[in-house]
């Protein structure tokens, strides 16, 4: 389907520093992302630019410098720390002789290494037939609609033609078949909203320690490396909490900057645990110098997923390799916990973190009365759906008397989704 060199394990690696901050990528993360696909880093090309050139993304000069550099190091892949658009890949290919990758390329590499359940695979084939998709390029060499003589009359369509159709059917037999995985999923979730189990979930950067902390509250021995992207594929395990009973707790794929849309599209069942949850453990490496931009990037992808409404509780991790910090719970004016600082390797502060998700759970349900007019029965439906009516009456003017108890965060998403009409109707 491509006529494109074949890509190999030695690599050049190329960084633009923009003064856009839009543009902006981290050339050690780069090299974190390259180590983590178990690529050979031969060596650096850095350059600094206002805008991406048009055909090389680099200048042409730098193009025919990594060329060279390519030639010099006996190097098979040139990896860009940026997305490319498909016409500048091909034009960097066909000058340095061997295999261009961007990011988005190399993520989705590194997350196909990973996936280990029927569902992860399903998702990362899906998020990389999206990206092949625009690249599809032996169309121009196969141009012939129809050949003559018996045997050699073709189907009427280019080879790209025949390709694009082939891509099609696949995206639409995986998207059905992720789409039976999220009804299993949804089913899931409500019955432990039936059963008034919430929901934690863990969310952040990768590599800040998502899993090794998952790890050591369950004792579940999920896999835990060092290295980004080292979970794919979502956990739940059941946790019991003191004054809240039992509750779960999910560890979920890690956020990265300029995260491809596709993988955001394709993982969205996977998303969906974070979307739905009671509370979100926002885990930091607060070790990392970026952590504030981390912090942000995690925003960014949470407001992306439409989870931003869902309460935060963040995690500070790797004291250890901080001097002088020890493990301690931060509260804000009312007394609420908005910080818990532990060491998830070396199990400091974990009963802290214990202490703070009871007082976050506890305290995350909302009761309230509504009164709903009469000509407003989808809200009416909505709270019905969502099992969360205790008691219902109509007043004398015929409109509802309806008291709900439910987590705040499906308050606050329900109540942004009918466009704060719920907010209106409470009984003060």
């Amino acid at each position: 389907m491509f006529d494109r060199f074949d890509a190999g394990e030695n690599a050049v690696l190329v960084h633009v520093d923009f003064s856009d901050e839009q543009n902006k990528e981290d050339l050690q993360e780069l090299q974190m992302l390259v180590s983590s696909a178990g690529v050979n880093q031969l060596g650096v090309i850095t350059a600094k630019r206002n805008a991406p050139h048009a055909k090389y993304f680099v200048g042409s000069g730098k193009a025919e410098e990594i060329a060279d550099t390519v030639k010099a190091l006996d190097a098979n892949v040139v990896i860009f720390n940026h997305a490319l658009s498909p016409s500048q890949e091909r034009n960097i290919e066909a000058l340095v002789k061997c295999r261009v990758l961007d990011r988005t390329s190399l993520i989705l590499d590194i997350f196909a290494q990973r996936a280990r359940t029927h569902e992860g695979k399903l998702q990362v084939e899906l998020a990389q037939l999206k990206h092949i998709s625009t690249r599809l390029i032996r169309g121009w060499t196969h141009l012939e609609r129809q050949k003559g003589g018996i045997g050699l009359r073709g189907p009427g369509e280019t080879q790209l033609e025949t390709d694009r159709r082939l891509l099609r059917g696949r995206i639409k037999s995986i998207l059905k078949r992720l789409e039976r995985v999220q009804k299993q999923r949804e089913q899931g979730r409500r019955s432990r909203q039936r059963a008034e189990i919430p929901t934690v979930s863990l969310v952040g950067y990768t590599n800040a320690g998502k899993s090794t902390l998952f790890n050591t509250i369950t004792e579940a021995g999920v896999y835990a490396a060092d290295q980004l992207f080292a979970t794919l594929d979502p956990t739940l395990r059941k946790i019991e909490l003191s004054e809240v009973g039992s509750a779960i707790l999910a560890d979920t794929v890690g956020f990265i900057r300029h995260l491809p849309h596709d993988l955001v599209a394709a993982f969205k069942a996977t998303l969906q645990e974070t979307q739905e949850a009671d509370l979100l453990l926002h885990v930091v490496d607060y070790s990392d110098a970026q952590y504030k931009d981390n912090i942000d990037q995690v925003n960014e992808v949470l407001d992306e997923i439409d989870a931003d409404e869902v309460p935060q509780l963040i995690i500070c991790n790797k004291i250890d390799r901080l001097e002088s910090v020890v493990p301690k719970i931060d509260r804000d004016q009312d007394g609420r916990p908005i910080r818990v600082w532990v060491s998830a390797q070396q199990g400091l502060g974990i009963d802290l973190l214990r202490n703070a998700l009871t007082e976050c759970l506890r305290e995350s349900m909302v009761n309230h009365q509504l009164c709903i007019p009469a000509g407003d029965g989808k809200i009416r439906g909505m709270l019905y759906q969502m099992n969360c009516i205790l008691e219902q009456k109509y007043s004398d003017d015929g409109d509802w008397l309806v008291n709900v108890q439910m987590p705040s965060s499906d308050w606050h998403r329900m109540d942004k989704k009918v466009e704060h009409r719920l907010s209106k109707y409470v009984v003060h």
